[in-house]
C-alpha cells in the first residue's frame, strides 16, 4: 500500500468540465454530474475512516 497524500488536492471548472489538480501530477476532468457523485463518495469514505481513527467530524460550524 502506498503513503496516502495530506494535501488536498484543487478543483477548478473550465467550459462546463470539473478538473481537479492533485500531487505528483495527477489530473481528472470529470462531467459536473461525475463530480458530484465523486464528492459524495469522497464524504462518506473520508467520514467512515475517520469515525474508525476515533476522531470526531465537523462538517459545518457549530451554531452559536
Amino acid at each position: 500500500m502506498t503513503t496516502p497524500y495530506n494535501t488536498p488536492s484543487s478543483v477548478s471548472h473550465e467550459h462546463g468540465e470539473i478538473i481537479v489538480d492533485g500531487p505528483d501530477g495527477v489530473a481528472v476532468s470529470l462531467t459536473p454530474e461525475a463530480a458530484l457523485i465523486t464528492a459524495g463518495r469522497l464524504e462518506t469514505e473520508a467520514i467512515d475512516a475517520l469515525i474508525e481513527r476515533g476522531r470526531t467530524v465537523t462538517t459545518k460550524p457549530a451554531d452559536g
